[in-house]
Protein backbone atom coordinates (compact mmCIF):
# COMPACT_ATOMS: atom_id res chain seq x y z
CA UNK A 1 0.00 0.00 0.00
CA UNK A 2 3.06 2.32 0.78
CA UNK A 3 4.13 1.67 -2.95
CA UNK A 4 1.04 4.01 -3.99
CA UNK A 5 1.10 6.49 -2.11
CA UNK A 6 4.88 6.95 -2.60
CA UNK A 7 4.42 6.43 -6.38
CA UNK A 8 1.18 9.58 -6.33
CA UNK A 9 3.83 11.88 -3.89
CA UNK A 10 6.22 11.43 -6.61
CA UNK A 11 3.34 12.47 -9.12
CA UNK A 12 2.55 15.40 -7.44
CA UNK A 13 5.83 16.60 -6.46
CA UNK A 14 6.66 17.41 -10.07
CA UNK A 15 4.13 19.74 -10.14
CA UNK A 16 4.47 22.61 -7.79
CA UNK A 17 1.23 24.34 -8.63
CA UNK A 18 -2.42 23.45 -9.59
CA UNK A 19 -6.14 23.70 -8.70
CA UNK A 20 -8.15 21.38 -7.49
CA UNK A 21 -11.97 20.51 -8.40
CA UNK A 22 -12.85 19.83 -4.86
CA UNK A 23 -15.60 18.68 -3.65
CA UNK A 24 -14.71 17.35 -0.48
CA UNK A 25 -15.74 13.37 -0.79
CA UNK A 26 -13.18 11.28 0.20
CA UNK A 27 -11.27 10.97 -3.06
CA UNK A 28 -10.50 15.31 -3.62
CA UNK A 29 -10.24 15.34 0.39
CA UNK A 30 -7.71 12.54 0.08
CA UNK A 31 -5.66 14.16 -3.46
CA UNK A 32 -6.00 17.90 -1.58
CA UNK A 33 -3.97 16.04 1.70
CA UNK A 34 -1.58 14.21 -0.68
CA UNK A 35 -1.30 17.22 -2.39
CA UNK A 36 0.28 19.17 0.91
CA UNK A 37 2.53 16.19 1.61
CA UNK A 38 3.90 16.55 -1.63
CA UNK A 39 4.59 19.78 -1.23
CA UNK A 40 2.28 21.45 -4.09
CA UNK A 41 1.18 24.59 -4.13
CA UNK A 42 -2.28 23.73 -4.69
CA UNK A 43 -6.05 25.69 -4.38
CA UNK A 44 -9.11 24.07 -4.04
CA UNK A 45 -12.06 24.93 -5.94
CA UNK A 46 -15.91 24.47 -5.27
CA UNK A 47 -18.15 24.86 -8.23
CA UNK A 48 -21.61 25.45 -6.42
CA UNK A 49 -24.70 25.02 -8.31
CA UNK A 50 -27.79 24.03 -8.51
CA UNK A 51 -27.01 20.32 -8.58
CA UNK A 52 -24.96 20.26 -5.33
CA UNK A 53 -26.49 20.42 -2.01
CA UNK A 54 -25.78 22.91 0.72
CA UNK A 55 -24.98 20.17 2.90
CA UNK A 56 -22.19 19.43 0.22
CA UNK A 57 -21.17 22.82 0.35
CA UNK A 58 -20.59 23.41 3.52
CA UNK A 59 -18.53 19.82 4.01
CA UNK A 60 -16.45 20.98 1.30
CA UNK A 61 -15.58 24.07 3.24
CA UNK A 62 -15.02 22.66 6.33
CA UNK A 63 -12.54 19.82 4.58
CA UNK A 64 -10.56 21.97 3.15
CA UNK A 65 -9.99 24.01 6.16
CA UNK A 66 -9.21 20.91 8.08
CA UNK A 67 -6.16 20.62 5.69
CA UNK A 68 -5.13 24.22 5.86
CA UNK A 69 -6.46 25.41 3.08
CA UNK A 70 -9.18 28.71 2.15
CA UNK A 71 -11.70 27.12 -0.54
CA UNK A 72 -12.62 29.19 -3.67
CA UNK A 73 -15.92 29.14 -4.72
CA UNK A 74 -17.25 29.42 -8.03
CA UNK A 75 -21.39 30.27 -7.79
CA UNK A 76 -23.07 29.20 -10.90
CA UNK A 77 -26.69 29.38 -12.23
CA UNK A 78 -26.66 25.53 -13.70
CA UNK A 79 -30.49 25.90 -13.94
CA UNK A 80 -29.59 28.60 -16.74
CA UNK A 81 -27.80 25.88 -19.22
CA UNK A 82 -30.13 24.95 -21.29
CA UNK A 83 -28.20 21.94 -22.95
CA UNK A 84 -28.17 20.18 -19.55
CA UNK A 85 -30.95 20.30 -17.99
CA UNK A 86 -33.11 19.02 -20.99
CA UNK A 87 -31.44 16.00 -19.55
CA UNK A 88 -30.17 14.33 -22.84
CA UNK A 89 -28.26 11.22 -22.42
CA UNK A 90 -24.80 13.57 -22.99
CA UNK A 91 -26.25 15.60 -19.83
CA UNK A 92 -23.12 14.59 -17.52
CA UNK A 93 -20.63 14.99 -20.27
CA UNK A 94 -21.84 18.74 -21.56
CA UNK A 95 -21.93 19.79 -17.43
CA UNK A 96 -18.71 18.21 -16.63
CA UNK A 97 -17.07 20.54 -19.50
CA UNK A 98 -18.87 23.51 -18.55
CA UNK A 99 -18.03 23.27 -15.09
CA UNK A 100 -14.35 22.33 -15.50
CA UNK A 101 -14.11 25.17 -18.32
CA UNK A 102 -15.10 27.98 -15.44
CA UNK A 103 -12.40 26.50 -12.82
CA UNK A 104 -9.88 26.30 -16.03
CA UNK A 105 -10.69 30.21 -15.98
CA UNK A 106 -10.62 30.66 -12.43
CA UNK A 107 -7.42 28.70 -11.75
CA UNK A 108 -5.54 30.55 -14.91
CA UNK A 109 -6.89 33.98 -13.38
CA UNK A 110 -5.24 32.83 -9.93
CA UNK A 111 -1.61 31.60 -11.94
CA UNK A 112 -2.53 27.95 -11.81
CA UNK A 113 -2.45 26.59 -15.53
CA UNK A 114 -2.57 22.95 -14.38
CA UNK A 115 -6.10 21.51 -12.85
CA UNK A 116 -6.29 18.18 -11.34
CA UNK A 117 -9.32 16.38 -10.06
CA UNK A 118 -9.68 13.08 -8.32
CA UNK A 119 -11.28 10.62 -10.65
CA UNK A 120 -9.22 6.71 -9.26
CA UNK A 121 -8.70 4.18 -11.21
CA UNK A 122 -12.38 2.42 -10.38
CA UNK A 123 -13.93 5.05 -12.23
CA UNK A 124 -14.82 3.49 -15.48
CA UNK A 125 -15.49 6.07 -18.43
CA UNK A 126 -18.61 3.98 -19.61
CA UNK A 127 -20.41 4.71 -17.08
CA UNK A 128 -19.12 7.83 -16.33
CA UNK A 129 -19.37 10.35 -19.83
CA UNK A 130 -18.45 13.15 -18.08
CA UNK A 131 -15.07 11.99 -18.14
CA UNK A 132 -14.59 12.43 -21.60
CA UNK A 133 -14.73 16.59 -20.77
CA UNK A 134 -11.61 15.74 -18.72
CA UNK A 135 -9.53 14.77 -21.58
CA UNK A 136 -11.02 17.19 -24.14
CA UNK A 137 -10.00 20.30 -21.61
CA UNK A 138 -6.77 18.71 -20.17
CA UNK A 139 -7.27 17.95 -16.99
CA UNK A 140 -5.16 15.80 -14.93
CA UNK A 141 -6.25 12.95 -12.80
CA UNK A 142 -3.36 11.76 -10.50
CA UNK A 143 -5.31 9.22 -8.57
CA UNK A 144 -5.97 7.12 -11.88
CA UNK A 145 -2.60 8.65 -13.61
CA UNK A 146 -0.99 6.31 -10.70
CA UNK A 147 -3.55 3.33 -10.50
CA UNK A 148 -5.12 4.27 -7.21
CA UNK A 149 -8.49 2.34 -6.77
CA UNK A 150 -11.21 3.52 -4.72
CA UNK A 151 -10.43 1.09 -2.25
CA UNK A 152 -7.21 1.96 -2.34
CA UNK A 153 -7.92 5.46 -1.48
CA UNK A 154 -9.94 4.51 1.37
CA UNK A 155 -7.24 2.57 2.89
CA UNK A 156 -4.99 5.54 2.36
CA UNK A 157 -7.04 8.08 3.84
CA UNK A 158 -7.91 5.93 6.67
CA UNK A 159 -4.17 5.77 7.69
CA UNK A 160 -3.81 9.25 7.00
CA UNK A 161 -6.37 10.16 9.51
CA UNK A 162 -8.71 11.61 7.58
CA UNK A 163 -12.43 11.25 9.11
CA UNK A 164 -14.29 10.66 5.78
CA UNK A 165 -11.94 7.81 4.65
CA UNK A 166 -15.38 5.82 4.85
CA UNK A 167 -18.04 7.77 3.20
CA UNK A 168 -20.31 6.26 1.02
CA UNK A 169 -19.44 7.60 -2.55
CA UNK A 170 -22.08 10.33 -3.73
CA UNK A 171 -23.26 11.75 -6.78
CA UNK A 172 -25.22 15.15 -7.65
CA UNK A 173 -28.83 15.79 -7.64
CA UNK A 174 -29.08 15.69 -11.50
CA UNK A 175 -28.84 11.82 -11.43
CA UNK A 176 -31.59 11.42 -9.36
CA UNK A 177 -33.65 12.83 -12.39
CA UNK A 178 -34.26 10.43 -15.32
CA UNK A 179 -32.73 11.31 -18.62
CA UNK A 180 -35.46 12.52 -20.76
CA UNK A 181 -37.32 14.79 -18.09
CA UNK A 182 -36.36 18.09 -17.56
CA UNK A 183 -34.64 19.37 -14.69
CA UNK A 184 -36.10 22.00 -12.46
CA UNK A 185 -35.55 23.70 -8.99
CA UNK A 186 -38.57 21.90 -7.90
CA UNK A 187 -37.77 18.07 -8.95
CA UNK A 188 -33.94 19.07 -7.71
CA UNK A 189 -35.42 20.66 -4.09
CA UNK A 190 -37.85 17.33 -3.46
CA UNK A 191 -34.80 15.23 -3.81
CA UNK A 192 -32.89 17.36 -1.69
CA UNK A 193 -35.43 17.57 1.13
CA UNK A 194 -36.44 14.33 1.22
CA UNK A 195 -33.01 12.99 1.44
CA UNK A 196 -31.63 15.10 3.80
CA UNK A 197 -34.96 14.23 6.12
CA UNK A 198 -34.04 10.43 5.48
CA UNK A 199 -30.85 10.49 6.98
CA UNK A 200 -31.89 11.02 10.18
CA UNK A 201 -33.11 7.47 10.35
CA UNK A 202 -29.00 6.23 9.70
CA UNK A 203 -29.48 5.52 6.21
CA UNK A 204 -26.09 6.31 4.79
CA UNK A 205 -25.64 5.11 1.28
CA UNK A 206 -29.04 5.45 -0.66
CA UNK A 207 -30.89 7.54 -3.40
CA UNK A 208 -34.47 9.39 -4.22
CA UNK A 209 -34.77 8.65 -7.68
CA UNK A 210 -37.80 11.10 -8.90
CA UNK A 211 -40.11 9.71 -11.43
CA UNK A 212 -42.41 12.94 -11.58
CA UNK A 213 -44.69 12.34 -9.04
CA UNK A 214 -43.28 8.98 -7.27
CA UNK A 215 -40.42 8.12 -5.64
CA UNK A 216 -38.03 5.29 -5.84
CA UNK A 217 -35.93 4.67 -2.80
CA UNK A 218 -32.85 2.96 -3.48
CA UNK A 219 -31.04 1.47 -0.53
CA UNK A 220 -27.44 -0.71 -0.18
CA UNK A 221 -28.73 -4.31 0.84
CA UNK A 222 -26.69 -3.27 4.18
CA UNK A 223 -28.91 -0.50 4.76
CA UNK A 224 -32.12 -2.98 3.96
CA UNK A 225 -32.61 -3.36 7.60
CA UNK A 226 -33.18 0.63 8.65
CA UNK A 227 -35.84 0.55 5.86
CA UNK A 228 -37.61 -2.08 7.37
CA UNK A 229 -37.51 -1.36 10.49
CA UNK A 230 -38.38 2.25 9.91
CA UNK A 231 -40.66 1.63 6.95
CA UNK A 232 -44.10 3.70 8.06
CA UNK A 233 -41.96 6.32 8.93
CA UNK A 234 -40.20 6.75 5.87
CA UNK A 235 -42.94 6.33 3.96
CA UNK A 236 -44.84 9.35 6.04
CA UNK A 237 -41.78 11.82 4.87
CA UNK A 238 -41.04 10.68 1.20
CA UNK A 239 -44.71 10.84 0.71
CA UNK A 240 -44.82 14.58 1.83
CA UNK A 241 -43.32 15.43 -1.07
CA UNK A 242 -44.08 12.84 -3.68
CA UNK A 243 -47.78 10.99 -4.81
CA UNK A 244 -46.38 7.74 -4.17
CA UNK A 245 -43.11 5.56 -3.63
CA UNK A 246 -41.29 2.44 -4.87
CA UNK A 247 -38.17 0.66 -3.82
CA UNK A 248 -35.16 -0.73 -5.15
CA UNK A 249 -31.69 -2.07 -4.44
CA UNK A 250 -28.73 1.01 -4.65
CA UNK A 251 -26.30 0.01 -7.57
CA UNK A 252 -23.11 1.28 -6.34
CA UNK A 253 -21.76 4.28 -8.43
CA UNK A 254 -25.24 5.45 -9.89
Amino acid sequence: MSDYLDHLLGYLSEIPKTALAFSGGTDSNFLLWACREAGTDVVPIFVRGDFQTEEEFLHAISAASYLGKDLKIIEVDTLSFEDVISNTPDRCYLCKRRVFTLIKDMSAAEGYECVIDATNASDDPSTRPGMRALTELGIVSPLRECGLTKPIVRELSKRAGLDNWNTPSNSCLATRIPVGTRITAENLHMVEITESRLRSFGLKDFRVRSLGNKARLEVVSAERKILEDHKSSIERIVLDEYDSVEYGTRQPGL
